[in-house]
């Protein structure tokens, strides 16, 4: 089987981290850093803003089950793409929309993608494209956080109706039990 790896970041990472770890053909989601300048941050340094890092989620998936444009797709559409740092009430850098590529033809999907959801958004898309860089992964506790923590307040208000659209939006792209 060949995998791919996808690195996204699109506000908390704990809301794409619930969505994707729902979408069949995705084999691994994991919680972490990318896009700074200090190596191994914390939490607590990413959330201050002085590393330049965003919350981002380092998906492992088979593109003979879902491709890299579908997984843009959902992007999209589970994110606020158009509010520069910023998801919600979550304001910061780190929490900038960004998509890390990893190859020339995920550059130039994303592209694509990109200027497709520019005529489905009713404001300019902020959404950066740069190459993949250095990723830290996250501390343990945020990994499956929404699963481990789904009647925490953030989790509950925020999480869920992401996760739920996405079930509604994509019901046919989701893993069965």
């Amino acid at each position: 089987m060949t995998t791919e790896i996808a690195t996204l970041g699109g506000g908390c990472f704990w809301c794409l981290e619930a969505v994707y770890q729902e979408l069949n053909g995705v084999l691994q989601v994991e919680s972490g850093y990318a896009g700074g300048h200090a190596a191994n941050p914390s939490y607590e340094e990413v959330c201050s803003g002085s590393t330049g890092h965003a919350e981002v989620v380092r998906l492992t998936f088979d593109p003979a089950i879902v491709t890299y444009r579908e997984i843009l797709e959902i992007f999209f559409t589970i994110h606020d793409p158009t509010t520069p740092n910023r998801q919600g009430n979550d304001c910061g850098t780190q929490y900038r929309s960004v998509i890390f590529f990893h190859s020339p033809q995920q550059q130039e999907v994303a592209k694509q993608v990109i200027a497709e959801m520019a005529n489905v958004w009713d404001a300019p898309i902020v959404t950066e494209l740069v190459p993949a860089t250095a990723y830290y992964k996250a501390e343990d506790y945020h990994q499956n956080y929404f699963r481990q923590n789904p009647l925490q307040g953030y989790c509950a208000f925020v999480v869920a109706p992401k996760v739920a659209k996405f079930r509604k939006i994509f019901a046919e792209k989701v893993k069965e039990a």
